[in-house]
């Protein structure tokens, strides 16, 4: 092997590693950014008496690092990728018999472990950029854990090596059982530079023009190339549109994100030419593992977008979040890799302080779906079986579940789950769970190179982004991808090809050897298979949609596709601040279609409920896929018990109030609630308690009935007189009477609206003699007496008759005699004759 570079920070730990890994199967290096422990750490353990012929496994997060990694790598070996270095990612790989060191992405990892859990041949691996914490990295260190505990011999141990620049060491290290080796980086002063006012939270065009003028700022003021992080591919096109005409002839413009074709992304990291800087609009794929020469600035936006799964609604959001410290520090040190360098910062030293330490693990906001069924390949149906560093939530876990049953991955017996020999060939794909059973699926209707087409579409970024007007209709797309040239709209040439590359591997990977026809019927069959949760009908005008899994899309812009009856949208997204999901992609689907493809998962039941519009029962046999209503047909003949019970929940769902009260059913009503106060075996007839024991009162008397315009005829007090005996009414009439007979012979109505405090409104004179105030229910309850004038006007409320007629009377006298003169007004109301009339009759 030829020598290595002995003049990078790492190399100065590298005897120290070989030694702690000879005496421990696991370890943990920390190691800041160029320290060069990605390159030099596997190429120096080649070296390690305990690996002999073995090979290595470095894991790296993203495609783009691996394949930088290994290129630098090999390069230091002066050899081509393919020779001892190779690399092995999906759709592409290039190792040979004599690869040593194997980079691979995580999902490779995760294949490699499925189809040999004892990992025969490898002996080490690397978990390389370990603090970002993706889902497939702890879910391959749980593998390789368990692997390396049960599968492999003692004579012969698996090793693990984790690496990372920011990760919270002690945790790490108590999770893994392990030493800590630290190497120091070489580093550079980084001068920072904060904004003096903070830039609104939405406000993206501010963010663009902030981030533009920043650059150009950092232009003036110092050398070298500038490294500009922002959220995502729609900044970057924003700033470099703002950027392009104002730029300097000796720098050049570069964008960097996932998504971007292979060259653009090695342009992007290659040093510029002598003489020449460049400005390098990326994502957080620049944050670690890549090294970009000849940067000396940089240009921090403070916000990364990050997918946010929700168990609930079965779909992901992307959520606009600001970095963590750890982030913001990674970020600011790519500055000063070479020489002193400076960050400008776009928030202020406030917001500085109100950053979290670290960002959140991946696993504990994601679609576990792959997760779910990787583990049940691996035979493992609880997550407890496994040490994870942060376990998986329970809630997404069991959504992952629910879904993997609806393609036919599981089958779930009592508590017991257990993957179907369907689920396995799903696995063994190495594709999202949706995407492998859309592939099989393709494979039983002979639909391969369709199946390779949309796997393309739902794995890649959407060709026509950027055009305005392309639409939603996933036939464009395809279209697109099988060469067409569609008026109005425009791809590059670069994506094109790239587009092109990856159907033809997509194609060699399915197994399709030519191009095969197909419909409208074909595409929506292979999507509702992967997205059976995706099935939406139509609920308005206006492109509003509702899913097979209850939430609610819509349409961002006008689409003609919001006039089809039912849609599969196998794309949806959007905000956290939105109310309904946007859709990104979608294709009209048949009712047969579903019917056909869905026909053990449709429920028929009958659907007898209220309708508020027409205010009557209404009964319909439903055909229903999940929360989508497929058809429905009305019920005729329906028994009287159903009409009944159906009006019964109208009346609930409206409130008494629609109910045909009476002044005579009310006070009934009230009268025993007087009573109810004092004594609770009375019946309760308040609203809460009428309206729950309505099938008690009010049902036989409403037999037959199913509107509300029906209830006009039904006698209240009746059916309230229902619920109580003959000795009862006897007794209420005893104790809460109607009316009251007064001195004056009058029988008057006693209002009991407050039944609390029921109130007697008489003349004044017609209750002349009564010396007590008159007491109702057992007593327990003096009656509010309302004194009126001779004008039945209110002149004073009593509850204590007698200490009116002592204390009250005589000035009430005074004024009513001088207003009603002809009128009787005795001196002594004790034992004056009570009358109803101007004065006294003989």
């Amino acid at each position: 092997m030829p020598a290595l570079p002995d003049h990078l920070p790492v190399c100065a730990i590298l005897p120290e590693l070989r030694e702690t890994l000879t005496q421990n199967h696991r370890a943990l290096l920390q190691a800041p950014p160029g320290a060069g422990k990605t390159t030099l750490a596997p190429l120096d353990l080649l070296k390690a008496d305990w690996l002999g012929n073995q090979k290595i496994l470095l894991l790296e997060p993203r495609r783009l690092a691996a394949r930088s990694v290994a290129r630098r790598m090999a390069e230091l070996l002066g050899e081509k990728v393919g020779e001892t270095i190779g690399w092995r990612m999906q759709l592409d790989t290039r190792v040979g018999k004599n690869t040593r060191i194997e980079v691979v992405t995580e999902g490779v990892l995760t294949r490699i472990l499925q189809s040999d859990p004892a990992l025969e041949g490898i002996g080490l691996i690397i978990f390389d950029e370990f603090h970002e914490r993706s889902l497939q990295a702890d879910l391959g260190l749980a593998l390789a854990l368990q692997s390396q505990d049960g599968y492999r011999e003692d004579d012969n141990p698996l090793k693990i090596l984790v690496m990372s620049a920011t990760l919270a060491t002690e945790e790490m290290s108590a999770f893994l059982s392990c030493p800590v080796i630290q190497s120091e980086g070489r580093s550079y002063p980084v001068s920072c530079y904060y904004r003096e006012r903070q830039i609104p939270k939405d406000d993206r065009r501010e963010l663009i023009n902030q981030c533009a003028a920043t650059v150009r700022t950092a232009l003036n003021n110092h050398d070298g190339s500038v490294l500009v992080f922002l959220p995502g591919a729609g900044e970057i096109r924003q700033v470099a549109e703002s950027l392009e005409d104002s730029l300097p002839a000796n720098v050049s413009l570069h964008q960097l994100y996932g998504d971007l074709d292979k060259q653009a992304q090695d342009r992007a990291i290659q040093p510029p030419p002598e003489g020449q800087r460049k400005i390098v609009l990326a994502t957080s794929i620049a944050e670690s593992s890549l090294t970009i020469e000849g940067v000396h600035i940089v240009v921090d936006a403070g916000l990364m977008r990050v997918p946010q799964f929700d168990p609930r609604s079965g779909m992901s959001r992307l959520d606009t979040v600001r970095v963590s410290r750890a982030s913001a520090e990674q970020r600011a040190g790519r500055a000063g890799r070479l020489a002193p360098g400076h960050c400008y910062r776009l928030w202020t030293e406030s917001e500085q302080q109100q950053l979290v330490a670290h960002t959140a693990p991946e696993i504990s906001a994601a679609d576990l779906a792959p997760l779910a069924l990787e583990l049940l390949a691996w035979g493992v149906s609880d997550t407890a079986e496994l040490d994870w560093l942060t376990l998986p939530p329970a809630p997404a876990m069991s959504q992952a579940t629910g879904l993997l049953e609806k393609l036919g991955a599981v089958q779930k017996d009592d508590d017991h789950i257990r993957i179907t020999r369907h689920g396995q060939a799903m696995a063994g794909l190495g594709l999202h769970p949706r995407l492998a059973h859309m592939v099989l699926i393709a494979k039983e209707h002979q639909l391969e190179w369709l199946a390779s087409l949309l796997c393309v579409l739902l794995s890649e970024r959407d060709p026509l982004a950027g055009n305005r007007d392309a639409g939603v209709d996933i036939n464009l797309r395809l279209s697109v991808l099988e060469g067409q040239s569609i008026p109005g709209l425009f791809v590059s040439k670069g994506q094109l090809g790239r587009y092109k590359q990856l159907t033809s591997q997509w194609r060699q990977r399915l197994g399709s050897p030519k191009r095969t026809d197909y419909n409208n019927e074909d595409i929506a069959l292979l999507l509702a298979s992967a997205y059976p949760d995706r099935i939406a009908l139509r609920r308005s005008q206006d492109g509003r949609y509702l899913l097979s899994s209850g939430q609610g899309v819509t349409f961002r812009n006008a689409e003609p596709l919001s006039t089809e009856e039912f849609l599969v949208i196998p794309s949806v997204g959007g905000h956290s601040n939105q109310r309904e999901a946007s859709v990104y992609l979608a294709c009209p689907i048949t009712l047969e279609t579903i019917e056909e493809l869905f026909a053990d998962q449709i429920d028929t039941l009958d659907d007898i409920r209220w309708d508020k519009k027409a205010k009557a029962v209404v009964a319909n046999r439903v055909e229903r896929f999940g929360a989508v209503t497929l058809e429905s047909r009305p019920i005729r003949d329906l028994s009287s018990e159903i009409l009944t019970q159906g009006l019964i929940e109208g009346i609930r769902d409206a409130g008494l109030s629609v109910l045909p009260w009476d002044k005579e059913s009310e006070q009934f009503r009230q009268r025993v609630m007087c009573l109810q106060t004092v004594d609770n075996s009375w019946p309760d007839f308040s609203d809460p308690a009428l309206l729950n024991t309505m099938e008690e009162w009010l049902a036989p008397f409403i037999d037959g009935l199913s509107r509300l315009e029906h209830l006009k005829k039904v006698n209240l007090s009746q059916c309230l007189q229902s619920m109580m005996d003959w000795s009862r009414m006897k007794e209420l009439d005893r104790e809460a009477p109607e009316k009251l007979e007064v001195p004056s012979g009058s029988h008057i109505r006693i209002d009991y609206s407050n039944p609390e405090e029921p109130k007697l409104a008489v003349k004044l004179q017609e209750l002349f003699g009564l010396l007590e105030t008159p007491k109702l229910a057992y007593g327990k309850i003096p009656l509010t007496i309302e004194l009126l004038s001779p004008a039945q006007r209110p002149v004073q409320k009593t509850r204590d008759l007698h200490s009116f007629w002592n204390n009250t009377y005589q000035d009430v006298k005074k004024d009513l005699k001088g207003r009603y003169p002809k009128h009787y007004w005795p001196e002594d109301p004790f034992t004056a004759t009570a009358t109803r009339f101007v004065r006294p009759r003989d």
